[in-house]
């Protein structure tokens, strides 16, 4: 895949996270412009690119992944509130002929993000 991807990886289960709800959005003009929802197949990918790289544009992107309703799916015992229920993850992209992945590493009780390949 080229583009935009991602893939989110369950820490606790030490599998990958199928059907984590994740939102996108785009910078423009000082606001938050909605571009589509999603959701992660059972490898913990998407079946396409966030955005096809003929559709990259430089700018600043924010994926927020809806960790509390994966966990909760899963029938771990959250505190309420969780301590993490949405984790936003905002970044830039310089060059849009490059492919930018974004995986997700998640537990109940942290995260990382990285910028992978």
């Amino acid at each position: 895949m080229s583009g935009l991807t991602t893939h989110v990886l369950d820490l606790s289960h030490g599998q990958p996270a199928s059907n984590v709800k994740i939102d996108l959005f785009f910078l423009e003009a000082h606001e938050w412009k909605f571009i589509k929802t999603v959701w992660t197949n059972s490898d913990g990918r998407l079946d396409e690119p966030l955005i096809p790289d003929n559709e990259v544009k430089i700018g600043t992107y924010e994926l927020v992944f809806h960790v509390g309703e994966y966990f909760r799916s899963k029938n771990i015992d959250l505190q309420n509130p969780a301590f993490l229920e949405k984790v936003p993850v905002r970044f830039g992209i310089a060059n849009p002929e490059s492919h930018y992945h974004v995986p997700l590493l998640i537990s109940p009780w942290g995260y990382q993000v990285y910028r992978g390949s």
